[in-house]
C-alpha cells in the first residue's frame, strides 16, 4: 500500500480532471481560435474553466489569464508589471522566503535597474505587516508575497500587509503566489487585496501544465512572451484545452468541499504531531496560524536524503524540501531562523484530503524504524 505525502510538489488528479482531459482529447480536440465547431467545443471548455476559477476566487472570469503553470504567473505578474509600472518607481519589496520562480525573477529584475528590497522575518521567526510597510516608499512600484511557504507552510500575513500599503499609496501593485493555498486556505480576492495572484492546476488535483493569473480590472500587465492574441495577448499560443479543462474540474470539485476536506487535514496533522511528540529526536516545526496542509520536521541525527531513501522502500513518499530545488536545499527554513543540522535533517509533510490515518500511522512507524535501523550522521 502506497503512502502519498508529498502533496506540496504535486497531488493526484481527481477523478474530474482526468475525465476532463479525456473528454477534450477525444471529443473537444479542436483548436479554440477555430471558429468552426470543433473549435467552439474547445473555446466552451476554456470559457467553463475560467468560470470555475473566477467562481471560486470571486472574481470575474475576464479577470483570468490561463498558463502553463505558477512559475509562468509568477514571471508574468512580476515581469509584467515592472514594466508597466516601473518606467518611474524603481522599488520592489518582496518577502525573502518565495519560491524560487520569485526569487530568480527578482534576480533578473535586479539586473535591468530595479532596486529589490528583501524582508527577512522578524526576531519572532515570523513575518509581520509592519516589516513590509517600513520598506514601502515612493519609489515603490510593486509588493511580492505569498500566502503559505511551500517549505514549512507559514502562513504570510498577505491580507494584511497588502491592506496597510494599499492605504498608505494605492498605486503600489500587489502580488500574491497563492499556489499551496488556493482550495485549502479560505479567501477571495477582494480580502485578499492582491493586484494579481498565481496559482496551479496540479497543487489542487488538477494535471501538470496548467497554471492561471488573476489581474484585478484596471491593472496593466505587459506581455513577456510575443505572437497570437490568445488570452488577451498576455499568453500568445494554442492553448492546451486538456489542461485547462481538466483545472476547471478540479477547482469545480474542490471548492464546495473547501470547509471540510481542510477539517479533515487538520485532524490527520494533529494526529501527526501527537505521535510525534512521543519520539525522542524530532523537532517539529509546527507554526502558529501555519497551514495544516504542510508539517515541516527534522530528525535529527539523521540526513535527510537518507531518510527518504528509507521510507521509500517501505512505500512512504514525502520530500525533504521545495520541489524546485531538486532535494538542495533553497535556504528558507534557514531563513525562518533554521540550524544547519535541522536543515540537514528536514522533512516536508505535506498532506491532501486524499490521506487517511493509514498513511500517518506508517509515516511514524516508518521513521521510527529509520531512527533504529540507519546510522546517526556525525554532521
Amino acid at each position: 500500500m502506497e503512502h502519498y505525502l508529498d502533496n506540496a510538489a504535486t497531488t493526484k488528479p481527481c477523478a474530474e480532471a482526468t475525465e476532463a482531459v479525456m473528454r477534450c482529447l477525444s471529443e473537444a480536440y479542436g483548436n479554440p481560435s477555430s471558429l468552426h465547431t470543433k473549435g467552439l467545443q474547445a473555446q466552451h471548455e476554456m470559457d467553463k474553466a475560467r468560470e470555475q476559477l473566477a467562481y471560486a476566487l470571486g472574481c470575474k472570469p475576464q479577470e483570468i489569464i490561463f498558463t502553463s503553470g505558477a512559475t509562468e504567473s509568477n514571471n508574468l505578474a512580476l515581469r509584467g508589471a515592472a514594466a508597466a509600472y516601473g518606467r518611474r518607481r524603481k522599488k520592489i519589496v518582496v518577502s525573502a522566503v518565495e519560491h524560487a520562480s520569485v526569487r530568480q525573477t527578482m534576480a533578473a529584475l535586479a539586473e535591468q535597474g530595479f532596486v529589490i528590497e528583501t524582508i527577512l522575518p522578524g526576531q519572532d521567526g515570523l513575518y509581520h505587516a509592519s516589516d513590509f510597510l517600513r520598506a514601502v516608499d515612493d519609489d515603490t512600484c510593486l509588493i511580492s508575497m505569498m500566502l503559505v511557504n511551500n517549505e514549512n507552510g507559514c502562513r504570510m500575513p498577505v491580507e494584511e500587509t497588502f491592506r496597510v500599503v494599499k492605504r498608505q499609496d494605492p498605486a503600489v501593485i500587489t502580488h500574491c503566489d497563492a499556489v499551496q493555498g488556493f482550495l485549502k486556505i479560505p479567501f477571495r480576492t477582494r480580502t485578499l487585496g492582491a493586484d494579481l495572484i498565481s496559482l496551479s492546476g496540479h497543487k489542487v488535483h488538477g494535471v501538470k501544465g496548467a497554471g492561471a493569473l488573476y489581474i484585478k480590472q484596471g491593472v496593466r500587465v505587459k506581455p513577456v512572451l510575443f505572437g497570437g492574441h490568445q488570452e488577451k495577448g498576455l499568453r500568445p499560443g494554442t492553448e492546451s484545452v486538456p489542461l485547462i479543462a481538466a483545472f476547471g474540474a478540479a477547482v469545480g470539485a474542490l471548492f464546495p468541499t473547501l470547509e471540510t476536506r481542510g477539517q479533515k487535514v487538520q485532524a490527520l496533522r494533529t494526529r501527526l504531531i501527537e505521535q510525534l511528540r512521543t519520539m525522542e529526536g524530532v523537532f517539529i516545526r509546527d507554526l502558529p496560524d501555519g497551514s495544516p496542509y504542510v508539517l515541516n520536521i527534522s530528525l535529527l541525527g539523521y540526513r535527510s536524503e537518507i531518510v527518504l531513501h528509507f521510507l521509500e522502500k517501505r512505500d512512504i513518499y514525502l520530500s525533504s524540501g521545495s520541489a524546485c530545488s531538486k532535494g538542495a536545499s533553497s535556504g528558507v527554513l534557514e531563513t525562518f531562523g533554521a540550524k544547519r543540522k535541522e536543515v540537514d535533517s528536514a522533512l516536508r509533510i505535506s498532506l491532501s484530503a486524499e490521506n487517511t490515518v493509514a498513511d500517518i500511522d506508517a509515516l511514524v512507524q516508518g521513521l521510527r524504524a529509520a531512527q533504529q535501523t540507519l546510522l546517526r550522521s556525525h554532521t
